[in-house]
């Protein structure tokens, strides 16, 4: 009887490009410790096949449609713990490989990754031990290095109030919509323009949405 430890290690294929899938399916053909099980074009239908299937590792790519590879493998890591995921893909975009890894990926290498050096993290992956490319690795370094992202202490009536400047509302009409005095609204708009560090309402909303700093 066949054990975890003497079987193969079960694959499933996710790659929203068919050659992609096909040419990685004939790659592993050529290592008798792995056995490709299933494919799947896109996250919602890899965790589909997860359950169905129940394979030891995913390839999961990482831009595709539906459903992208990071909520797939949020999902997976979630509903099948014992299932490990590693990330292909030829981005070496910082946030992406940052939010890979967060959702649960055990490693994250480049399609450019030779045949060996996958097969090897595909085997570690299937073990627990994470492989990262070496650009992947020199992008989080960079990552890591970027000055933080400033605090700017807005209290909740700030952001109350800048959610309703990023409307367009004017400040009577916040006054009306929060019931507040029109002065009140005023003292609220010059904090806010301070805290920010901009000179206008218009910047301060241009910064709102760049840095995501209201809902």
């Amino acid at each position: 009887m066949l054990t975890r430890k003497t079987r193969p290690i079960r694959l499933l294929l996710t790659d929203d490009h068919d050659m992609v899938r096909q040419g990685l399916a004939v790659f592993l053909q050529a290592f008798p410790d792995m056995e490709l099980v299933g494919e799947a074009s896109d996250g919602l239908e890899a965790i589909s096949r997860c359950e169905e299937l129940r394979p030891d590792v995913v390839i999961m790519d990482v831009l595709m449609p539906e459903m992208d590879g990071i909520e797939a493998t949020r999902q997976i890591r979630e509903k099948f713990p014992d299932i490990q995921v590693l990330m292909l893909s030829n981005s070496k975009d910082e946030d992406l490989i940052i939010s890979g890894l967060q959702a649960g990926a055990i490693g994250y290498v480049l399609k450019d990754i030779g045949v060996h050096e996958f097969a090897k993290a595909v085997r570690d992956a299937y073990h627990g031990q994470s492989t990262l490319s070496p650009a992947v690795t020199q992008a989080l370094v960079t990552a890591t290095a970027r000055p933080a992202e400033p605090d700017y202490h807005l209290t909740e009536r700030e952001r109350e109030l800048l959610t309703l400047l990023i409307k367009g509302l004017s400040n009577p009409e916040i006054a009306n919509r929060l019931m507040i005095s029109l002065s009140t609204v005023k003292f609220h708009i010059s904090s806010i323009l301070a805290k920010l560090k901009v000179n206008s309402r218009t910047e301060a909303v241009a910064l709102a949405l760049e840095k995501h700093l209201v809902d």
